[in-house]
């Protein structure tokens, strides 16, 4: 299948990639072109912008996550009927594992998928610089995928004496410049951007992007260097399917929002039907649910609005104890705990699933890539299954749990973690579905065999 697409790296991590990631998305959809767009790496928030740009889910695409063929096979099962891709990098160009290692990098990601890179460079304080730089990147990689620019923060007085200079002396393709723009600030706090939804008029935002990117951008040398991509070359996994069709209620609201598209549409894909509750507004999990999934997110803003929905606390306390399956990721985990401390410093009681308290620490905590090894046989895989992910909180807990070993690639740091039982995984790190196939598997045929005897002797699973 034909795939134009493109990736925008940059130099480093705030150079504007998101911002100018998102005003490329919508001009060109401005243009009536069906488009679809991928983040490099382990990032929830950044794909929210995008999805609410081109108005489809973004999804991620993780070298070291997938793997090179997987990755090819996900980044065109999600563009298939698309007119365009466009990805957008991660930190640095050349970033990757372990910040020592260009593996899993967004060139990592260009290499394997054979796409065109424009790097976004930010000339602000720079002048004639800015070719070594350029030069630099083209030259620390042979085949560095680079094969544009694009000059953010700079005048459109010095652009064209910039463009001629980069364009006369280094073998790349200057694509436009974006001028200083003060219109569209992405706030952080302390997982990274804002939510969209956060953001006071973003659709307005970034059409007026957009309209700079027209002017300022040459779109249409962009589109026709997305078009000289090869075909992408994969082998489709082979996913296992259930024999029943099981529910699994997935937390979805203000302080559930962090899931891999890809790792939902594979439980689908298993045979589980999905669908969505709010642990923040919602009474009790839904009365269809034969599993729980409980992502990550933002509930230590929201640590009093889920403390004082005690009907959802006791219903989650009950379905768990009554053997419906649970995963259960970072914020979600933590929800789960006996107590838990909010971002106002106060301890709130939560659904006491585990006994510990999740309490606020000053710093991010085993933050990175992982490789988990199971320690025992449990619902997600027996001894000695492993699977990918990552971990990335401020937050820690009192009773992390010991049924993984978690280890971080390229470096000798491990440690012990997640709380797995027959019917319960919760832990801390995210995990990557496509890594291991069987430990989402795990947790769906658990789920269908819950759904059995619920049909068979009531919700409670007893006959």
């Amino acid at each position: 299948m034909a795939m134009p697409r493109i990736l925008l790296g940059a130099a480093s991590s705030g150079s504007g990639k998101t911002m100018i990631t998102c005003g490329v998305l919508q001009a060109l959809i401005n243009r009536g072109l069906k488009v679809s767009s991928f983040k490099c790496g382990p990032d929830y928030i950044d794909p929210m912008f995008h999805t609410r740009v081109i108005g489809a889910r973004s999804r991620n695409l993780d070298t070291f996550f997938s793997g090179e063929e997987v990755t090819n096979y996900l980044m065109a099962k999600n563009a298939a009927g698309t007119d365009i891709s466009v990805m957008e990098g991660v930190m640095g160009y050349y970033d990757g594992l372990g910040g020592i290692s260009a593996r899993a990098s967004a060139y990592d990601l260009a290499r394997a998928t054979r796409t065109p890179a424009v790097l976004i460079v930010n000339t602000k304080g720079m002048s004639l610089s800015i070719l070594a730089l350029i030069q630099g990147f083209l030259e620390f990689q042979e085949d560095s995928q680079i094969r544009g620019v694009i000059l953010n923060q700079v005048s459109p007085m010095i652009y064209p004496e910039l463009k001629e200079a980069i364009e006369s002396r280094l073998p790349v393709t200057v694509y436009g410049y974006v001028p200083v723009i003060r219109d569209f600030v992405l706030e952080s706090r302390h997982l990274g951007l804002i939510m969209p939804d956060e953001v006071e008029g973003l659709s307005q935002k970034v059409q007026g992007l957009a309209k700079i990117m027209e002017e300022s951008l040459d779109l249409e040398g962009l589109i026709r260097l997305a078009g000289t991509a090869p075909d992408p070359e994969y082998v489709k996994p082979m996913v296992p399917k259930a024999a029943e069709e099981a529910v699994i209620a997935v937390a979805r609201d203000s302080a559930f929002c962090f899931y891999y598209q890809d790792n939902l549409d594979v439980l689908e894909e298993m045979g589980a039907r999905l669908v969505e509750f709010s642990p923040v507004s919602d009474e009790a999990v839904p009365e269809e649910a034969d599993g729980l999934l409980l992502g990550g997110g933002y509930p230590e803003l929201f640590a009093r609005e889920l403390s004082e929905n005690t009907s959802m606390l006791a219903s989650i306390r009950r379905a768990v104890s009554s053997g419906m399956p649970v995963m259960a990721e970072c914020g979600g985990f933590m929800y789960l705990h006996r107590m838990m401390e909010g971002m106002d410093g106060v301890s709130y009681p939560m659904a006491g699933v585990i006994d510990g308290e999740a309490y606020r620490t000053d710093r991010l905590n085993r933050f990175g890539y992982i490789e988990l090894t199971a320690d025992v046989d449990q619902m997600i895989g027996v001894a000695g299954e492993k699977v990918r992910g990552h971990e990335f909180h401020y937050f820690d807990s009192t009773s992390c749990g010991d049924s993984f070993q978690a280890r971080k690639p390229l470096r000798r740091r491990n440690w012990r973690c997640i709380h797995g039982t027959e019917n319960m995984a919760a832990g801390f790190p995210h995990l990557y579905y496509y890594s291991n196939l069987n430990i989402p598997f795990g947790f769906v045929s658990r789920c269908d065999s819950y759904h059995v005897r619920r049909m068979a002797g009531g919700r409670d699973g007893k006959g």
